[in-house]
């Protein structure tokens, strides 16, 4: 197969079925771990469907958090289930449509490996906190953590070894500890941390782990709408085979995301 890439995000529908479940397991998690003051103006950068917006509302008490992701159809979807202190735009992660020094907190959940200078991104979200202000993210660790992630990439060379060059754990640089740290300091933010999150990740049964994959939304579900019907009917089996199923039928997998967090210098 050609190398081609798959990174559709659009649909929110098709995205909280595949992905949405969990981040915003680890959504919640990673607002309780910044232990931030009532009261503060947030920006949620790459917002998507709302997930982290709505865990700093739930948590947070925000004077006002903003969310901004470039996909109209996700902004959409967040706006449908928006909490009352937030609101949503269309925007790009690197060119921030806020003033110098705008707001308290800036935020951005799963969503750096997708940008195409993820380090621009980190800096136009340093531009916009104030002095002492904080900057965070958190990305999946697509290269050792998304256990369920692992078994399809898994199957998917099994089944088709050209797939290899699509696994999110091979082309997302931006995924381990190192990397982000290098990140953060690098737009000049101190008192960098990184820390692990773990969710736990459990389908009911083998139809619940398969069919998200058929939405087209993400790099694994985009690379299963472009198979033949009989590679993907192979793959298919062949996870099926491969996932470690429960008596009951279910299938527990746990995911992992890496946390950073740094603040503007005073």
């Amino acid at each position: 197969m050609k190398e081609q890439r798959f990174d559709m995000w659009a649909a929110g529908d098709a995205y909280e079925r595949y992905m949405g479940r969990w981040s915003r397991l680890v959504a919640d998690g990673f607002v309780a771990s910044l232990s931030c003051a009532d009261g503060l103006r947030w920006l949620d950068v790459g917002c998507g469907t709302g997930a982290l917006t709505a865990a700093v509302a739930a948590r947070c008490r925000p004077r006002m958090v903003v969310g901004l992701d470039r996909s109209a159809g996700f902004v959409v979807s967040a706006r449908a289930a928006a909490p009352a202190s937030a609101c949503f735009v269309v925007a790009d992660a690197l060119s921030l449509p806020v003033r110098d020094e705008g707001c308290d907190v800036a935020v951005s959940g799963l969503a750096l490996n997708f940008l195409s200078e993820p380090g621009a991104a980190v800096a136009e979200m340093a531009r916009v906190v104030r002095p002492g202000g904080l900057v965070a993210a958190y990305v999946w660790d697509y290269a050792e953590g998304m256990a369920f992630l692992r078994h399809f990439w898994d199957a998917a060379v099994a089944v088709e070894p050209s797939a290899a060059a699509l696994d999110e754990g091979r082309r997302f640089l931006v995924c381990r500890p190192d990397p982000l740290r290098a990140l953060w300091t690098e737009a000049g933010l101190v008192d960098v941390a990184v820390a692990p999150i773990e969710v736990p990740t459990v389908f009911a049964g083998f139809a619940d782990l398969w069919e998200p994959f058929l939405a087209g939304q993400g790099p694994a579900p985009g690379y299963v709408a472009a198979l033949a019907p009989t590679t993907r009917d192979r793959l298919r089996d062949t996870l099926g085979e491969a996932v470690p199923t429960r008596h009951d039928g279910s299938i527990a997998f746990t995911a992992r995301a890496w946390a950073v967090q740094g603040s503007r210098p005073a």
